[in-house]
């Protein structure tokens, strides 16, 4: 029996996938539920495991992006581990005549196809390039040459002026920095972005961690980290600031009575957004065990688009790699994201003398047509202040309780 095996949907939004890399070759003999494929979608990277064991014929190459319900690849279910066969290359008989390629494609294409005029949106963009469209290919109706063709004739870049001999690497973007490279494009021309800034002093929690986070380890199984901290001020700023919390839509504004926490995490192939789902119900514990799941989930590859479906606020840590101050891209459809930065030890003035302090930067990107200077000035102030007084702010002055130690 030869089991045809299909593209399964991995979400409801994602309607094709791209082959990263086949992990079997044609004509293995593979075990059900074997990992034999890696697939991108435009959110993540999965696997895809074998329906049924068997011997695989590959219907599709790595790099092909095949959209879901199609079949990537055959089974003969009827093979046997023992008795496993080799597929072999089929050999054209004597009397079959072999197609020479033809030397020269060009002679295909038709001189209408090449003269034809551009659409509109293909003209803007050859002009701006100083594109002869005589140039261009037309793929349209009657050799009409389309957008993509235009999009398609842009100059690539010229390795050997680059390179000058020397050795360069071409390598397809996978799907999910493909997409990711779009939405970013897509946020600086769709959005009104702003950024305002603040700075936090942090020497609180320092006390509050360098006492308790053994206790703490102890008692829970986790460290006790700055993300716990953030994510309980970032929702105590947004109960404050609902306009922070909301997104825009076409003409309607949506405002939500739940806080579903985007985290951005550094996986092995780019960044991932995995989301704190109700982190307005957890706890300190809870909030760091659900992100060293997720952080050894991305680290792994392991992550679901369940793990990334939704999220209402995006936190951004770029403090892990050394960043002191930066301008965060908004996570849409989200209206703000805060970014983190390093800690780093600072003379700045105290009740009129000058004392050294661990500080950290903060910033808060966000859509100015949603959200009013006021708002994002005061919701940025909002979490300083819980940072700078978390007994009182965050733990409701009940330090053990809220730690559960």
């Amino acid at each position: 029996m030869i089991l045809e095996m299909k593209v399964p949907s991995p979400g409801e939004s994602i309607s094709e996938v791209e082959i990263a890399q086949w992990l079997v070759a044609d004509g293995d003999y593979v075990e059900k539920d074997q990992t034999i494929a890696e697939v991108d979608s435009d959110k993540a990277t999965l696997d895809l495991p074998a329906e049924e064991s068997g011997v695989i014929t590959l219907k599709a190459s790595e790099g092909d992006v095949v959209p879901v319900g199609n079949i990537v690849c055959h089974i003969d279910t009827s093979v046997k581990k023992s008795a496993k066969k080799h597929i072999e290359p089929s050999i054209p008989a004597k009397d079959d005549k072999i197609l020479e390629p033809q030397s020269n494609p060009e002679k295909i294409i038709s001189e209408k196809a090449k003269n034809s005029s551009p659409s509109p949106a293909a003209s803007k963009i050859l002009s701006e390039k100083g594109i002869n469209p005589i140039d261009v290919i037309g793929s349209g109706r009657g050799g009409r040459i389309t957008k993509e063709d235009a999009l398609k004739a842009l100059p690539k870049i010229d390795e050997s002026l680059i390179s000058k001999g020397r050795k360069t690497e071409r390598k397809k973007l996978s799907m999910l920095r493909r997409k990711l490279s779009q939405r970013l494009v897509a946020v600086k021309n769709l959005t009104a972005m702003l950024t305002t800034f603040n700075e936090v002093n942090m020497s609180s929690i320092f006390e509050i961690r360098k006492k308790y986070k053994e206790i703490f380890k102890e008692k829970h199984g986790v460290s006790l980290g700055f993300m716990s901290f953030f994510t309980k001020a970032v929702v105590n700023a947004l109960k404050e600031f609902p306009d922070v919390h909301s997104m825009i839509d076409e003409d309607h504004k949506l405002s939500f009575d739940f806080y579903d926490i985007s985290i951005a995490v550094s996986g092995p192939k780019g960044l991932l957004v995995p989301v704190v789902k109700n982190a307005d119900k957890l706890t300190f514990s809870g909030i760091e065990k659900e992100i060293k799941r997720l952080a050894i989930k991305a680290r792994d590859g392991e992550m679901s688009i369940e793990d990334m479906e939704g999220g209402t606020f995006t936190i951004s840590n770029g403090g892990v790699f050394g960043s002191m101050l930066s301008t965060p891209i908004l996570n849409p459809p989200q209206s703000s994201i805060l970014g983190m930065h390093n800690i780093i030890e600072r003379p700045i003035a105290v009740k009129g003398k000058v004392e050294i302090h661990p500080m950290m930067y903060l910033a808060l990107s966000y859509d100015h047509r949603i959200i009013d200077g006021k708002e994002s000035v005061g919701f940025l102030l909002k979490i300083k202040e819980a940072l700078e007084n978390p007994i009182e702010i965050l733990m409701n002055n009940n330090l053990k309780k809220s730690l559960d130690i």
